[in-house]
């Protein structure tokens, strides 16, 4: 039985998240800000700033900070390349050497990264109201139905005005704050939900574009 069948993710599209209760999902992607470095002025301007925009909310959200493997291999690769077109054979073996060097480093010494994540949400009134019963009984049954996929999509269009409304009110409170943010594309959003349940597949196994994807409708 896969595990896919217990997730609570359904769909990845239109830069949504879409539950298999229906409910929709927006996750932003935060810029980090160094609060320790900041006078006693700013600091007093940016607590005041995030105690207004919590206030602002009349609507849950979920903050999420993801602690990773540093992953370089992308510039590991523009380094190699870059080695490659070295006319100079001395500079061409220092870039490849510095290159492994880099990257032997991050392996050995696990350095980390950490991402910052706002995750806004708009359920269905029918999920909204699903008592605590309900709610088991849907884990105990986690596969999905035809007529469950159905009345997703027509919800969908409806639920994701109301879900933008939300996600515009938080991105203008956390730039009121300073923070800077992104909506996650759908190509975005699968690699982040793959590469955190697959941490050490995706090292090796990156994932396609999905808009060079071949989807095959039986």
């Amino acid at each position: 039985m896969s595990t896919q069948m217990y997730m609570r993710v359904s769909e990845i599209h239109d830069d949504t998240v879409v539950l298999k209760n229906g409910g929709l999902r927006t996750i932003l992607k935060c810029t980090a800000l160094n609060f320790n470095l900041k006078s006693e002025q700013e600091q007093n301007a940016l607590i005041s700033g995030y105690q207004a925009f919590l206030n602002t909310l009349d609507f849950p959200v979920q903050i999420v900070v993801r602690s990773k493997k540093m992953d370089i291999d992308q510039y590991i690769e523009k380094l190699k390349k870059l080695s490659e077109g070295q006319q100079n054979p001395l500079l061409r073996q220092q870039t490849f050497e510095y290159a492994d060097f880099i990257q032997k480093l991050v392996e050995y010494a696990d350095i980390m990264a950490k991402e910052f994540y706002v995750v806004v949400p708009f359920n269905p009134f029918r999920a909204e109201k699903a008592n605590f019963f309900d709610k088991f009984l849907a884990r105990l049954r986690p596969a999905d139905s035809t007529a469950e996929i159905k009345k997703r999509h027509s919800e969908f269009e409806q639920l994701k005005k109301d879900l933008t409304q939300r996600v515009n009110v938080v991105k203008s409170g956390l730039e009121n704050c300073g923070v800077k943010n992104d909506q996650l594309s759908t190509q975005e959003l699968i690699e982040l939900f793959y590469n955190t349940y697959n941490p050490q597949a995706s090292r090796n196994q990156k994932v396609k574009d999905v808009g060079q994807l071949n989807l095959e409708v039986n």
